[in-house]
């Protein structure tokens, strides 16, 4: 793949990464949980088996979130290949995290998809409690908070590719590293105050930072390809 290949593919991949994740995350938050801390009414209580009605509802966001996970790891490929020779240590890096990342969020929604629910309607409810979604402190809050943590590791990892001074570079780099802090200084805030029943606090607003983080790097990492692919046109 040549650097006009690599700057056009890097540029579908930052379009798309920003139109699903926005998609996903409007689609999430009109799906909000009905367990755990902010649940307002007729809310599931442990074992979390009567359920079945809540499917295919509360169970859309996770197909784009699966895609999502996808592109996001695409793109940092794109990364990867445009950063300059010297940078590409840091890029690699967080290429593996987003590997990382891609894999251990795709298994937990799939399995949500492919495992919990037909369990449920067959009435086979053995472990179901700790792998369900509805648990605020179930394997399935665990392995997104681990996810979006090593997501945002990924982008402190890439930000070092975008050292020029101009003001676009510039604007990435802080942002990736912002994403970091928030997520970070979130999981402190929450566990301080909260200590083991944080439940799924954290989870949310890892997801949160994250995916806001994704879109904006996304829409001015298409910017950066599309100047770039110029360039290499002219």
């Amino acid at each position: 793949m040549n650097q006009d290949e690599t700057n056009k593919f890097g540029f579908y991949m930052a379009v798309s990464a920003a139109v699903v994740t926005a998609v996903t995350f409007v689609i999430a938050v009109f799906t909000p949980p009905i367990s755990g801390p902010f649940c307002r009414g007729n809310c599931v209580e442990y074992p979390y088996t009567d359920v079945l009605s809540r499917f295919p509802r509360d169970y859309i966001w996770m197909v784009p979130a699966i895609l999502l996970t996808l592109i996001y790891l695409g793109l940092w490929a794109a990364v990867h290949r445009y950063a300059a020779a010297e940078k590409k240590i840091f890029s690699l890096v967080g290429l593996c995290l987003a590997a990382v990342t891609t894999a251990i969020l795709s298994v937990d929604y799939f399995l949500q998809l492919s495992v919990i629910q037909p369990s449920l309607a067959r009435g086979e409810f053995d472990g179901i409690s700790l792998l369900t979604q509805y648990n605020p402190h179930g394997v399935f809050v665990v392995l997104e908070e681990i996810g979006y943590l090593l997501m945002s590791l990924s982008f402190l990892a890439v930000a070092p590719v975008f050292s020029n001074k101009n003001r676009l570079d510039r604007s990435i780099r802080w942002i990736l590293v912002s994403g970091l802090v928030l997520t970070v200084g979130s999981l402190i805030v929450i566990s301080v105050v909260y200590g083991i029943n944080r439940e799924y606090l954290f989870e949310v607003a890892a997801i949160s930072i994250n995916w806001i983080v994704l879109i904006v790097v996304s829409i001015l990492l298409s910017r950066l390809f599309r100047r770039s692919l110029k360039t290499t046109s002219n």
